[in-house]
């Protein structure tokens, strides 16, 4: 069977309807799946076996039968974990009916068919009883529920469900424990992810500022937890303002409860500061005495110990409602308020009257109610706070703009308009094609124009580029046209290419000597290895001795159904690669003109220059401003020596993972790779294909 599926184009901005089969859905989960990151993590797979070896054991010397119940079995490891421990029996449950599927193959190839039934439902629709799921209720409990916000995952009602319904009271639980530890800090980097910071523009009569209205500047943001590999952050980019602290923990093997609560902790800043960040991770202890203990801790919490990468659990960012100073030795109480889903956090200066302070808990999550954190992510809070970025705008602007410039831009939650405007542009009008019904950014940004003055200095025209009539403009030409570019819809760096095809279709409103700035675009490529990130898409084959090819195989299935042959956004940031070649630009976009009808295309190839083993290739934009002016969404620098690099922190480069990785080939050390791309120009996608 088929489905029609509606989509909005992100590069040409046109809606589609496009043809996909049934398993269109599945095969993108599995794809995208973190199964293979989980498989390779090996200090969670041996922390677990170790666990439910000591479980099934204190059963057994209780003079039991071993009951397990596996919530969430995934391939159906833990399972058979606990049959190879010695379990009298398992019940694995798994919703995903393609993984329940899988799993019962895997215990099969194992063996373990006869000790191990997989049961394809969500765990609160398991019936207990002689005509049930299960004989009877289990006496110990496995899961592996957890995100790296441990409740993220709906752990706690799954948990409390279990307790009342499906496991005995004094069951064991592996894991037996979670504690979650927090750690106050001060951090410019961070909390550009969350605020706007005034913006200074030199112009001709002296300099302005701008600044965010005063509903953004008090807006709490969003709830979500900020979740991202802390363990890359330079220690030069925060400063710690307390140690680090116990802030709750969850006992698995008795009744849990997932009901709203709070916990509140007693702190005292190790050094005076901004307060502004709550920096988390998780501990699990496998068993009661907490001697098998799995840690999420960040490389200055335990310098000694080797840290075991994963991408499936990382580290908490949270952002404090506001910004409090604080003082070194002062009493503070921080508050974790909690629902079944997530976390946030609330800090409060100690008083004398304890009970007062008590009912200041906001138990209620933070709302965005300034309409920006619905806009713009966090690395787009970033990325409009970069001074050194928004200087080569300002400098571009100034070689383009006459005092008698018409300027339209055309980009989303974009300054340029202000900056445009600040440098002497006669008409400034800006259009912001994503999303438009969505969040109604016309308010917000007449909420910028007026606290700055600028609500009839600049012209919002709500209107997409192709709708663009001459009475918007006041029947004037377009003398400059502008762009980041930057679009809320784009997902890999070529998307933001929408401006272009925006660019064609307001042609027939610019001026015949029309400046467009960026004037051209390119596409440049590098081939990499990575540390880690590889692992993501490496198969297993067996994992602590278990077969799981099964699951491999599904993996590879799905990828070559479309995304092994596509490219995938990672922020690079967060991922160490070193350079095996030279950066290299590959294709071009001329922006002074329009869309042309033909595809571009090129073929070459890349030699490699050092010696590694070639992962992927990495792609990325480049925007040419100006005379010598350009802005890099992805290589910011690139060290010669040993060609470790530093990528743009702001936004997500195109990784392309060579089928050897997929496959887990051995060649032999390549000298170059080969590559052929193709840019469609009717619909905005990109082609290519790499050999080694």
């Amino acid at each position: 069977m088929k489905t029609f599926c509606g989509r909005a184009n992100p590069t040409t901005g046109s809606m589609e309807w496009l043809e996909e089969g049934e398993d269109y859905d599945y095969h993108q989960e599995i794809a995208r799946s973190r199964y293979a990151d989980m498989l390779h993590d090996k200090d969670r797979n041996v922390k677990y076996y170790q666990g439910i070896r000591a479980a099934v054991s204190r059963v057994k010397e209780r003079g039991e039968k071993a009951i397990v119940l596996d919530i969430g079995t995934g391939t159906g490891l833990l399972s058979m974990m606990a049959a190879s421990a010695g379990a009298d029996f398992c019940y694995a449950i798994e919703v995903f009916k393609p993984m329940a599927n899988a799993a019962v193959k895997i215990v099969q190839k194992n063996g373990f068919s006869d000790k191990i039934k997989v049961i394809n439902k969500h765990s609160t629709e398991v019936t207990v009883g002689p005509d049930g799921d299960m004989q009877c209720r289990a006496n110990i409990l496995v899961t592996e529920l957890f995100d790296t916000e441990l409740i993220g995952e709906g752990a706690l009602p799954t948990y409390e469900h279990a307790h009342k319904y499906l496991v005995q009271e004094g069951c064991e639980a592996v894991p037996h424990r979670a504690t979650v530890y927090v750690q106050l800090v001060e951090s410019t980097r961070m909390w550009s992810w969350k605020k706007l910071f005034p913006v200074h523009v030199e112009a001709e009569d002296g300099e302005k500022i701008l600044v965010p209205p005063s509903e953004v500047e008090n807006c709490p943001g969003l709830p979500s937890v900020c979740d991202i590999q802390l363990n890359q952050m330079p220690s030069s980019d925060f400063s710690t303002l307390s140690d680090v602290v116990k802030m709750f923990s969850v006992d698995f093997s008795k009744p849990v409860q997932s009901a709203s609560t709070y916990y509140r902790v007693q702190l005292e800043p190790v050094k005076s500061g901004k307060a502004q960040i709550v920096l988390s991770w998780w501990d699990i202890d496998m068993d009661p005495s907490g001697m098998i203990t799995c840690t999420m801790a960040p490389y200055w919490v335990k310098p000694t110990s080797a840290l075991q990468w994963r991408d499936h659990w990382m580290q908490c960012v949270y952002f404090l409602p506001r910004e409090e100073p604080v003082l070194q030795g002062e009493k503070l109480y921080l508050t974790a308020c909690r629902d079944e889903y997530s976390v946030w956090y609330s800090l409060q200066k100690a008083r004398a009257d304890e009970e007062e302070n008590k009912a200041d808990v906001c138990v209620e999550s933070p709302v965005c109610r300034c309409r920006a954190h619905l806009l713009w992510n966090r690395p787009r809070f970033g990325e409009l706070n970069d001074q050194n970025r928004t200087r080569q705008y300002i400098k571009a602007l100034r070689k383009v703009l006459k005092t008698d410039s018409v300027c339209l831009c055309i980009s989303d939650g974009s300054l340029l308009p202000v900056l445009a405007h600040y440098l002497g542009a006669k008409q400034v009008q800006c259009m912001q094609p994503s999303r438009i019904d969505l969040y109604h950014p016309h308010e917000l940004w007449q909420a910028f124009f007026k606290a700055n003055n600028l609500e009839d200095k600049i012209k919002i025209i709500e209107a997409r580029p192709e709708l663009l009539k001459p009475s918007h403009l006041e029947d004037k030409k377009i003398s400059v046209l502008v762009g980041e570019p930057f679009f809320t819809t784009s997902l890999l760096p070529w998307h933001n290419l929408y401006f272009w095809y925006a660019r064609t279709a307001v042609s027939t409103h610019l001026a015949s000597n029309v400046t467009v700035l960026p004037h051209s675009a390119s596409l440049h490529m590098m081939v990499v290895e990575f540390q880690d990130l590889w692992r993501i898409r490496s198969p297993c084959g067996t994992c602590e001795g278990f077969d799981v090819q099964t699951m491999d195989d599904m993996i590879k299935d799905s990828l070559n159904f479309r995304e092994s042959k596509e490219a995938e956004p990672h922020p690079l940031w967060e991922y160490p690669c070193k350079s095996l070649s030279e950066p290299q630009e590959v294709l071009t976009f001329d922006f002074t003109k329009t869309v042309p009808q033909q595809c571009l295309s090129t073929e070459g190839s890349v030699k490699l220059s050092r010696k590694g083993k070639s992962h992927g290739a990495v792609l990325w934009m480049e925007y040419h401003l100006a005379a010598d002016i350009s802005v890099s969404t992805g290589l910011m620098q690139l060290s010669n020596e040993k060609g470790n690099c530093e990528w743009n922190p702001h936004c997500k480069q195109a990784v392309y993972f060579f089928s050897s990785v997929i496959e887990s080939e051995i060649l032999s050390d390549p000298t170059a790779v080969t590559y052929a791309i193709n840019f469609d120009t009717k619909t905005g996608e990109i082609a290519m294909d790499f050999k080694l």
